[in-house]
């Protein structure tokens, strides 16, 4: 099939079939960053910038390509999320820049447009990294010079620089030693190839079906190992992290109260680039987006509102991430495509007392529960989806109250709870809990007539009294901490440990709780969700009442994703 120009019509198509497969492969991406649990991010992190790039476009009407190649741009930077998601996002405003004014595309201008998208990125990255999306955007444009050269057919060039892309995601075992040693290829890399394979299907007239979702194969399986975070961060020591703080903004340029300098690219990035490592800057002219690992997210903060006033906010402790296998983040951000971000009021009003009690969750059940337990509102969100500081300061803020406690329930949502705490209209103060277990045993200590400082200490001291335990599936076959784990095969983990496997459900929990048993434990509480049902978790109680029959066990229905089963000890 030979095809002279790409127009607006199947610009557009490319655009929407690389957010579609984006979105039906995003947990095969997801599965090459994160060992064993599920809740992988970074392609939930791709699909949603895509799905927003894709949005931008959709709703743009001109018909030349150049202003939609000019929407994706803009839409992407607005819906990026992670460090995948902004690089994608420079390689499309490369592409906008060398396309920008063009009614149709050549396949010279299609190659243009590549070449550029990598400078673009490149140049975006402080210390670009070789193994990554940016050595199979660059294989990918390569290909696609070298081809133009030799032709005028637009799928041809296309065809090259897609298949250039798969074998450059091979090689990136090969020139990254962190990804040949746990024997993946690069997530961000794998996204790319995806994006790549969707514009070529378009051209090629190939059907979504004959191209859709990707199936690994066992030695696909065989090799997604291992890895306990996004990319090459995964097998990092804590201490040898020497910029322990990701942190992210988006600054409305201009905006805002704090404005002492008119924007310059260079200025900006320069002071940035003292700060720490793995910078990235990307703007156009209304926002400008950061990206650094620095000991100093304060500076940064600061730094952007000289410029603009900050529409987003994102701190992450990479130390504390790099602590436990099962949890992980990823930044969550200013989109406003996902569906669990937003917050819930459970009492329709204002609170009773004057101070308000905000709960991170998920799950109908859990969040019925924490009403139960005198929460006011819940943050949707968790382990597969951290809510943004954003996202709390509205909860904080949409209370009424005259002061809050947050309870983040995750680790990885303790900075950005913080964070809010802050910046929020009303004192606030967090109650570090690790899990839902520890919520729900510090909501024991909460009193609504004393003070914050009071209550925060309250709180805090229940923590320590209640051992969490999760039920979860492995997603592929590894062996760790001397368990060799089957695909499929359940898991239960301790405070962080996983402690024991096993191909029965109620077996794995019953063995998980003898684990955590000691001559103190007095209740058991047991909250069953998705993989689970309530004849299952009758059994459960069953069996733990035998260990011991002056044990008080409880049980609840909570529906919480991922985790069949949590079960606390105290």
């Amino acid at each position: 099939m030979k095809v002279a120009k790409i127009t607006n019509t199947e610009f557009t198509a490319m655009v929407q079939a690389a957010a579609n497969k984006l979105n039906k492969n995003s947990e095969f991406i997801n599965s090459l960053n994160v060992f064993p649990v599920p809740d992988g991010d970074t392609g939930t992190n791709m699909s949603l910038s895509m799905a927003s790039g894709y949005k931008y476009v959709n709703k743009d009407v001109k018909t030349n390509v150049g202003d939609l190649a000019g929407a994706l741009a803009k839409g992407l930077l607005m819906g990026a999320r992670g460090n995948s998601g902004v690089i994608l996002s420079q390689i499309f405003r490369g592409f906008q820049k060398s396309t920008e004014g063009k009614e149709t595309l050549s396949a010279q201008d299609l190659s243009d447009a590549f070449i550029v998208g990598t400078e673009t990125a490149y140049k975006s990255v402080m210390k670009p990294t070789e193994g990554t999306i940016l050595t199979v955007v660059r294989m990918a444009a390569q290909a696609g010079k070298k081809k133009a050269a030799t032709t005028n057919d637009v799928v041809a060039v296309m065809d090259a620089i897609y298949e250039s892309s798969t074998k450059a995601l091979e090689k990136t075992p090969d020139l990254l030693p962190v990804l040949k040693q746990v024997g993946v290829v690069d997530s961000g890399g794998q996204g790319l190839v995806f994006v790549l394979e969707a514009f070529d299907d378009v051209l090629n007239g190939r059907s979504e079906a004959e191209s859709g979702e990707h199936q690994p194969n066992d030695a696909e399986l065989n090799q997604m190992i291992h890895a306990a975070d996004q990319s090459v961060q995964s097998k990092l020591n804590p201490e040898d992290i020497v910029y322990g703080y990701c942190t992210q903004i988006m600054v409305r340029i201009g905006k805002g109260r704090e404005v002492d300098h008119k924007f310059d690219y260079q200025t900006f990035y320069d002071y940035l680039a003292k700060l720490g490592d793995s910078l990235l800057v990307v703007n156009d002219e209304d926002i400008v987006k950061v990206h650094v690992h620095t000991e100093h997210p304060g500076k940064v903060l600061a730094w952007g509102q000289e410029f603009g006033d900050l529409a987003t906010v994102k701190v992450d402790n990479m130390r504390l991430q790099q602590e436990t296998i099962i949890e992980n983040d990823e930044e969550t951000s200013d989109n406003d495509e996902s569906a669990v971000q937003k917050s819930e009021s459970l009492n329709g009003g204002q609170p009773q007392s004057d101070t308000a009690v905000i709960s991170v969750s998920s799950g109908k059940g859990l969040n019925t529960l924490f009403k139960s337990l005198g929460v006011n509102y819940i943050v949707s969100g968790g382990q597969t989806m951290n809510p943004s500081t954003e996202d709390i300061v509205n909860a904080i803020n949409e209370t009424h109250a005259k002061k809050a406690i947050v309870l983040p329930n995750n680790k990885n949502i303790f900075l950005a709870a913080e964070q809010a705490a802050k910046v929020a209209d009303i004192p606030t103060v967090i109650v570090h809990s690790k899990t839902i277990s520890q919520g729900i045993t510090a909501m024991l200590g909460f009193n609504p007539e004393s003070s914050l400082d009071e209550n925060q200490k309250s709180m805090e001291d229940n923590l320590s009294t209640v051992k969490s335990g999760q039920v979860t599936t492995a997603i592929r076959d590894t062996e760790i901490n001397g368990f060799s784990i089957k695909k499929d095969q359940f898991m239960g983990i301790v405070d962080g440990d996983i402690v024991t496997t096993g191909d029965d459900l109620v077996k794995t929990a019953t063995d998980m709780v003898a684990k955590m048993l000691d001559d103190d434990s007095e209740a058991i509480t047991v909250i069953w969700g998705d993989g689970a049902n309530e004849s299952l978790a009758d059994q459960v109680q069953t069996a733990v009442s035998e260990m011991d029959d002056e044990l008080e066990v409880e049980v609840h229905e909570g529906d919480q994703p991922v985790y069949p089963f949590l079960i606390s000890v105290e």
